[in-house]
């Protein structure tokens, strides 16, 4: 299980090569079967960070059991993930109970580092980072509600991790994931960014905006660029769509045709916003921008919806 392939479009937490196997998970003897299984691996999350064993200058993210037995994991919040190549070995993420710095301190190569340092420091595989943020989303949900929304009571985790069930009321309850439409919007020659106030420094990327109930993908671009930009758009297109486990949201990326230029910009989103030339974006991806200008790193989907228009030139 240390050699997942790498797929996806190059952006971070894309390419999970696992399979899920979603028919099986109400199936309690099969999941204990497999949970027990001698080749089990399991992904081990303390304080929302994952346990990697960084012994011999690797960094293993899947373990044994006897390190969750250390960890004293809690095996009644185990979730599966799937199952891997080439061994069809099942795959589980579970948090433990010893914090972090228990864990560092009892256990020199073992490090818990955040999903976001994994993605930004490029130093796991795609496969990797898929299965990473299948877990980070799972494990948040799970850790977030613990009560059922009807009535109140405890509710439990059902097929595999998939489900929690409410004995008071009947409830089920199923993970969410929150879609959010991120676009660049292009006149031609000119490509749209923006600068929200939690980018670093110089930094300028495509708007972005939840998707709200009852709205397609393309209405939620159009609203969103009015709304952050006062610019109108009319066709607009899908382009790739990416993972992004903070907490657990897919990013769905577009692409946009300006129908008018004048930015009414909001100022309680962004820090600024305007037009780029196809130049001056080049020269910002390519870290020669004169006034120190950039776009996001590799690893988000802004990232490549940007290279994608100016490498189409």
């Amino acid at each position: 299980m240390n050699d997942l392939p790498q797929t996806g479009f190059g952006f971070a937490f894309t390419g999970n090569p696992l399979e899920r196997q979603s028919e099986h998970r109400g199936d309690a003897a099969w999941f204990e079967a497999h949970r027990g299984a001698a080749n089990a691996r399991f992904l081990f999350v303390s304080e929302g960070r994952p346990v990697l064993d960084v012994a011999n200058g690797r960094l293993e993210l899947l373990h044994g059991r006897a390190l969750g037995d250390a960890l004293v994991m809690r095996g009644d919040e185990t979730i599966l993930l799937g199952f891997g190549d080439p061994d069809t070995a099942p795959v589980f993420a579970v948090p433990v109970s010893r914090t972090v710095e228990e864990i560092e301190a009892a256990h020199p190569d073992l490090k818990c580092i955040d999903t976001r340092s994994l993605a930004v420091q490029g130093v796991l595989p795609s496969g990797y980072l898929g299965l990473l943020a299948q877990a980070s989303a799972l494990l948040h949900w799970h850790d977030t509600h613990r009560f059922c929304s009807r009535c109140g009571a405890p509710s439990a985790m059902t097929q595999g991790g998939y489900r929690r069930d409410c004995a008071s009321c009947g409830g089920l309850h199923f993970p969410r994931t929150d879609p959010v439409a991120i676009m660049l919007v292009t006149d031609g020659e000119r490509c749209l960014m923006g600068r929200p106030p939690r980018l670093p420094e110089g930094v300028f990327s495509t708007l972005a905006g939840f998707i709200e109930p009852g709205e397609t993908i393309e209405e939620a671009v159009r609203r969103e660029v009015m709304e952050e930009a006062g610019v109108h758009v009319g066709a607009v297109g899908y382009r790739a769509s990416q993972p992004w486990p903070f907490p657990a949201s897919l990013m769905i990326g577009c692409e946009g045709r300006a129908e008018s230029t004048e930015i009414r910009m909001d100022e309680t989103e962004l820090e600024a916003c305007r037009w780029f030339s196809r130049d001056e974006t080049r020269a910002m991806l390519e870290d020669r921008h004169p006034d120190g200008l950039k776009i996001p790193p590799p690893l988000s989907i802004a990232h490549w919806l940007i290279r994608s228009w100016v490498e189409a030139a």
